[in-house]
């Protein structure tokens, strides 16, 4: 079994996270915060948009069963890519679409993946790809929010 994981964003993590989770190969999701300045943020301090931080799903996946490419197309097919800092009612850099690679390999077949994806729609994919920074894990209220609310 070969596991492997990386981080998006994709709008607010609860919705995200909901959507990762029931994919086969998916093994483990966590929501967090990545891509900001400050040390260990607060919910509330990303919210502030003093961080630059963005919500994010670390997917842990098992390559065995479903490939990066896949899990790349599930992230276009989730949110929408040309909306910048906002999905749907959610407003603010928080909220940003972003992919964060972890090697060369992620990075190559994400940037080929969003090439692709632009050919299919008219408005600009606002998509960052960046290398991973760290990854904070939210508060314990904010995993599987919405499963626990069913």
């Amino acid at each position: 079994m070969h596991m492997t994981k990386i981080l998006i964003g994709a709008g607010c993590f609860w919705g995200i996270e909901e959507y990762f989770r029931k994919i086969t190969g998916v093994t483990d999701t966590k929501v967090g915060y990545s891509g900001g300045h400050t040390l260990d943020p607060t919910y509330e301090e990303v919210c502030r948009g003093a961080t630059e931080h963005a919500e994010v799903l670390q997917i842990i996946y098992n390559e065995n069963i479903i490939i990066l490419e896949d899990i790349i197309e599930h992230f276009w097919l989730c949110h929408d890519p040309t909306q910048l800092n906002r999905q749907g009612l959610d407003v603010g850099r928080q909220y940003r679409s972003v992919i964060f690679y972890f090697n060369e390999n992620q990075k190559l077949l994400a940037n080929e993946s969003k090439k692709q994806q632009q050919l299919l729609l008219t408005d600009i994919i606002t998509t960052d790809i960046l290398s991973a920074k760290k990854f904070y894990l939210a508060e314990e209220y904010h995993q599987l929010y919405i499963h626990k609310r069913r």
